[in-house]
């Protein structure tokens, strides 16, 4: 295992000199990255390809788009971001002005899971060159092929000193955690979320973390039932339901749910064909681990369509389940892959409650064609973020952050709050050289009623 400590040292050295922060120099690394990527959009899809099964088409619309959209949106902004801002001096401190400067932390830590290793792995690395840091990644072991794509694109682009990838399992987290960073982002699940910041909280390293839970997806009686069905399909078992924001569950008024089981199946069969273990652009699930940890969800389930599953490939068709309660095994834990649970309500106020007296989720998806049961949830369900009829699209844009709250995350970042979560803002103060009202100083006999105007 390699001395961490080295290649920490030479990036705070590197980092204290001063050209990381430099607008031309960030601007300039960040095409760079993004030639490269165009040049080698066909061996990143190879990557995918071997350690996911993606095709061509979701790699290129899950991960490589995203990564190429979020560093166009970035340089176009980026000199506008990085100018300190000037803000409002109060009365009591005339004459002065006040800024806020933007600075990096120094030298960050990126640690990035497999589901989208191409997307979850660069876009955070974007944010933390943009806001001018030095950046070690940490890739994840279930996804080799794409983890060496990663470092070959560091290694060919960047110094060493400036950003470098670490490649391997648990020994090599343990060991980078046990370093101390000036910024930790992780993606990740609850359970090892914690254990980052466990470990951040020994040298008060601030941390985003990007993690996950069960996503509910409600679908009432006024939506639109073919298109939620189509629109639910899609964002479910996108990646196998390797998703992070995927639909965990439905929530289905009874009234339409019988109707929305039959569109579901429907286009189940439409999108993958009657035996989706055999065709070619069907995922898979990541590793033996996870493939059986998912069919062993499904013991004892009512089975509505798909259940079955191909060993070999690591494959299982894209399944959904009815007759389900919240103390099923599906139920006790998020899926992670290509099952999905349907409960029903009778009233939105008994779906929202529901949620409610769960963890709070990274998303939620509602279904709905009345504006005010849109707010209802809007206002009454506290979640990361979501959609009002769709799902997942909601993350694939740079103009809104992305993020969870509670035990789903904290933090956000793509677009301008990438940039401000891997920035600290210093605010000055710079007052006046040649006037010193002298109200602040002792003695103050009787300046109390003229401070409790100036301050009121």
């Amino acid at each position: 295992m390699r001395d961490y400590k080295i290649v920490l040292h030479k990036q705070r050295e590197y980092w204290s000199g001063g050209e990381s922060r430099d607008i031309e120099f960030r601007t300039k690394q960040l095409v760079r990255m993004y030639r490269w990527i165009c040049k080698n959009e066909d061996l990143i899809m190879d990557g995918l390809r071997k350690d996911l099964h993606k095709s061509s088409f979701e790699s290129y619309a899950t991960e490589i788009g995203i990564v190429k959209e979020e560093i166009r949106y970035i340089v176009k902004h980026l000199r506008k971001w990085a100018k300190p801002r000037k803000v409002p001096a109060p009365i009591t401190q005339f004459p002065s002005r006040a800024y806020v400067y933007k600075e990096p932390y120094g030298v960050v830590l990126i640690m990035s899971p497999w589901n989208y290793p191409f997307q979850l792995t660069v876009v955070p690395l974007v944010g933390a060159i943009c806001a001018g840091n030095c950046a070690v990644i940490k890739p994840s072991a279930y996804s080799p092929h794409t983890s060496g794509v990663i470092a070959k694109m560091v290694k060919e682009l960047f110094l060493e000193k400036y950003v470098a990838v670490i490649e391997g399992g648990r020994a090599e987290n343990e060991a980078l955690l046990n370093e101390r960073f000036d910024y930790i982002f992780f993606t990740g699940s609850v359970n090892v979320g914690k254990y980052v910041m466990e470990k951040a909280s020994r040298n008060l390293t601030p941390v985003t973390l990007e993690l996950g839970g069960k996503s509910p997806c409600i679908v009432d009686e006024t939506a639109d039932i073919r298109l939620a069905a189509k629109r639910i399909v899609w964002g479910k078992f996108l990646n196998c339901g390797q998703t992070c924001v995927a639909p965990d569950y439905i929530l289905v008024q009874k009234t339409v749910k019988e109707k929305l089981l039959r569109q579901i199946e429907k286009y189940i069969k439409k999108m993958y064909g009657k035996e989706p273990c055999e065709n070619p652009e069907y995922p898979r699930i990541v590793n033996a681990k996870h493939y059986e940890r998912i069919l062993g969800l499904m013991d004892g389930a009512h089975v509505v369509c798909g259940g079955g599953s191909r060993r070999g490939s690591l494959q299982i068709e894209p399944t959904v389940l009815d007759e389900v309660t919240w103390d099923s095994p599906v139920m006790q834990e998020e899926i992670f892959g290509p099952i999905l649970p349907v409960l029903t309500f009778y009233s939105l106020k008994e779906a929202a409650a529901m949620v409610n007296a769960r963890p709070r989720p990274l998303a939620l998806y509602l279904f709905t064609g009345d504006k005010k049961r849109e707010d209802y949830i809007l206002e009454n369900i506290s979640y990361g973020g979501g959609c009002i009829n769709d799902t997942v699209v909601h993350l694939a844009t740079s103009h809104m952050p992305f993020g969870g709250v509670g035990s789903s995350g904290m933090g956000g970042y793509h677009g301008k709050a990438s940039f401000d979560t891997f920035t600290h803002e210093k605010s000055i103060l710079k007052k006046s050289r040649f006037i010193d009202v002298p109200i602040r100083y002792a003695p103050f006999g009787d300046k109390l009623d003229i401070i409790k105007k100036l301050m009121k």
